[in-house]
């Protein structure tokens, strides 16, 4: 009996021991977890304090900061109007410098026109070339952006006509132009050269 006691007794010691370190080894997890818990609500709870110094160089700098701003803003601003003012400069200074170039080549159209009305007869070879010339000039001053005033029988307007001269016609209305002494011509929506006219009534 005392054999199969100490056959029974030997596998009870042997368990014990292997039973002991699983509980040892689930004591320091609890511990583990209790440690790293402080240390995260130390984190929440950090708080600075500053000076009366420090407080002030930080307004301070905060109204640097405001100012410099307020600076670069206006600047943005001027450079923005800056760059749209001389771009219209740009545009004015080459619509000036186009119209005072086809001005004295107006005169050429004139002459045209006048040679139209006094060549000879429909089959004149001589009137033909003429015509051809003159409505070459035409589309030459077309693709420049010039175009002719309508002003025959339109009202009269001191902003693109010029009146020389006053007939009483019943037939026409009042201040309509009865005749165009010298055709108007428009550069875009600039008056290039003023029609001269002869106003009715």
């Amino acid at each position: 009996m005392s054999e199969e006691k100490k056959e029974q007794g030997a596998p009870e010691e042997t368990a014990q021991p292997e039973k002991q370190p699983e509980a040892r080894q689930a004591e320091p997890k609890k511990d583990e977890k209790s440690k790293k818990e402080p240390k995260e609500s130390k984190k929440k709870e950090k708080t600075y304090t500053l000076t009366r110094e420090q407080m002030e160089a930080a307004e301070l700098a905060a109204k640097q900061l405001a100012a410099v701003t307020d600076q670069f803003t206006r600047l943005t601003a001027e450079y923005d109007n800056y760059r749209k003012r001389t771009t219209r400069e740009k545009e004015t200074v080459y619509q000036d410098a186009k119209a005072d170039t086809i001005l004295p080549f107006l005169a050429v159209y004139d002459n045209l026109e006048r040679a139209m009305k006094t060549e000879g007869g429909e089959d004149s070879p001589h009137k033909k070339g003429l015509e051809l010339i003159f409505n070459q000039y035409k589309e030459i001053l077309k693709k420049l952006g010039v175009t002719e005033m309508e002003a025959l029988g339109q009202p009269f307007d001191p902003n693109r006509h010029n009146a020389v001269m006053h007939i009483e016609d019943e037939s026409l209305g009042e201040n309509v132009v009865a005749d165009v002494f010298q055709a108007g011509f428009m550069l875009g929506d600039k008056v290039l050269r003023f029609a001269t006219v002869r106003v009715a009534n």
